[in-house]
């Protein structure tokens, strides 16, 4: 049976911060409060990978490792990009890795941003996924 949420993460071969937010990611996910998501990693070196990548048609090539969270649609039987439902709100915990469209985040290699995605920000973005 497919879970409700899957997390689309977009990444490189031999990317340390990737392989960080596979890891985030993988334990966030092995906790039984987000039993209802799961993860599915695209290597944007491979063709499969760069697909996904232009079917999210919102994320930055420059801004890996990134993700996207989308929702199963029992009517369709398809994944659907989960609506940013505040598209260009100020966001306190994600700031500038916040996406625009869909709920999700990029990485923001600003001095700012550090070119981090925090257990915080990944947290916050499966909380709005269910929102």
């Amino acid at each position: 049976m497919a879970k409700q949420y899957r997390i689309l993460v977009f990444g490189k071969p031999g990317c340390a911060k990737c392989k960080q937010l596979n890891q985030r990611l993988d334990e966030l996910l092995a906790q039984p409060e987000w039993a209802e998501f799961e993860k599915c990693y695209y290597d944007l070196g491979t063709p499969d990978g760069l697909v996904a990548f232009c079917r999210a048609e919102c994320l930055n090539p420059q801004r890996l490792p990134a993700l996207v969270v989308t929702r199963f649609n029992e009517a369709t039987q398809i994944y659907d990009y989960v609506p940013n439902r505040a598209p260009g709100m100020a966001d306190p915990v994600c700031k500038a890795s916040r996406l625009y469209q869909h709920v999700g985040l990029q990485t923001d290699y600003s001095e700012a941003g550090r070119g981090l995605l925090s257990p915080p920000m990944l947290t916050a973005i499966l909380h709005e996924a269910r929102a």
